[in-house]
């Protein structure tokens, strides 16, 4: 797998992405469901060019919605929480 396929998208809009990120220096993404700590260390390092100090994983459950008249169940999908040395930093809105 190469390291954009690894790291799907960042969660940084949620209120707990922000305070993890303000007081823990860790930051939250979304990735690939078989890949491991080891590889989401090497793709963040390698695509946002820092150290990573720790890698914590989870799946989360997806959850039963409405669809019109009936119910479907929304996918499955994992969620990595990384954390960065100190005095790294991982900047998302860096070209706007």
């Amino acid at each position: 797998m190469e390291h954009h396929d690894i790291i799907k998208r960042p969660i940084y809009l949620t209120e707990k992405g922000s305070n993890l990120r303000e007081e823990n220096n860790q930051y939250l993404f979304e990735v690939h469901p078989k890949a491991n700590k080891i590889q989401i260390r090497n793709a963040v390092e390698a695509l946002f060019k820092v150290s990573v100090k720790d890698v914590n994983t989870m799946i989360v459950r997806g959850h039963m919605r409405r669809m019109g008249r009936g119910y479907a169940k929304t996918r499955n999908w994992k969620k990595a929480i990384v954390t960065l040395a100190d005095g790294d930093s991982i900047d998302f809105f860096e070209g706007a």
